[in-house]
């Protein structure tokens, strides 16, 4: 049995991520950030379909700028299934507010979401990683950190994952002796679903999907693909990699 930890479990790219893994050698456990009626009822969902699959699943939410959830989290996935194999950090968002509109607390909320607690929550688990036989750290980047444009600009977010790249990075040379290993994908226009945060109108949709040489959007899956193999035995001689899953968005 593999255990993985997922954040941003509850929709989009960690959804499908969790369901990618989901079958009856794979625990996972599942986290969402919102802890509202409706949230949790997606994150549930999540689980039941992957428990379906043949995983053992379990999940908790929590607020990951708060300092101690993400250690938690690996403490309530010990707590579950005993060691951990993989962690997979998906938990972000992308804040599109120019530099001049944005207070400290502005940035300071999106490192402590998306590079902060990726820190806080591979430190807890670096024991287990670095015995596990195959341990593998995958994180979600975006193109925002490498492509700035008039009208695709994320300064807060961006900043952030391009955080998170350095520290997987950082994290990368420091697993290599065990073994285990640390790598980024990085998703282009990725479609969200209608109503979540960041989710376009139809036709908004239509101009992203041209912005990439594809001319289509990346559904979840694409990424989540992307990181299974990152995340198997196939994948045991990349480290420290940055994998787009853009179209080729960041080729222009």
């Amino acid at each position: 049995m593999r255990t993985s930890v997922i954040t941003g479990g509850a929709a989009g790219i960690g959804a499908a991520v969790a369901r990618r893994l989901a079958g009856q050698d794979q625990c996972l456990m599942l986290h969402g950030q919102g802890a509202d009626v409706a949230a949790v009822e997606r994150l549930k969902a999540v689980a039941l379909q992957c428990e379906r699959a043949g995983a053992k699943v379990a999940w908790c939410t929590g607020d990951l700028t708060s300092a101690g959830s993400a250690a938690e989290l690996v403490r309530a996935a010990r707590t579950a299934f005993g060691s951990i194999d993989a962690v997979v950090h998906a938990a972000g968002f992308a804040d599109k507010r120019s530099l001049q509109q944005l207070s400290r607390a502005d940035l300071e909320r999106a490192f402590a979401v998306i590079a902060l607690s990726f820190h806080e929550l591979v430190s807890a688990a670096l024991p287990n990683l670095m015995r596990a036989a195959q341990g593998r750290v995958v994180a979600i980047s975006s193109f925002g950190a490498r492509r700035f444009t008039a009208d695709a600009n994320f300064p807060a977010s961006s900043a952030a994952k391009a955080a998170l790249e350095a520290l997987v990075k950082s994290l990368a040379v420091e697993l290599a002796a065990s073994g285990a290993t640390a790598n980024v994908v990085v998703p282009g226009y990725t479609r969200k679903d209608a109503g979540r945060s960041g989710a376009l109108y139809p036709k908004a949709w239509q101009l992203a999907a041209k912005a990439n040489p594809l001319q289509r959007l990346a559904e979840p899956d694409d990424v989540a693909a992307a990181v299974a193999f990152l995340l198997s035995p196939d994948a045991r001689h990349i480290t420290g990699a940055l994998l787009p899953v853009d179209g080729g968005l960041t080729l222009m």
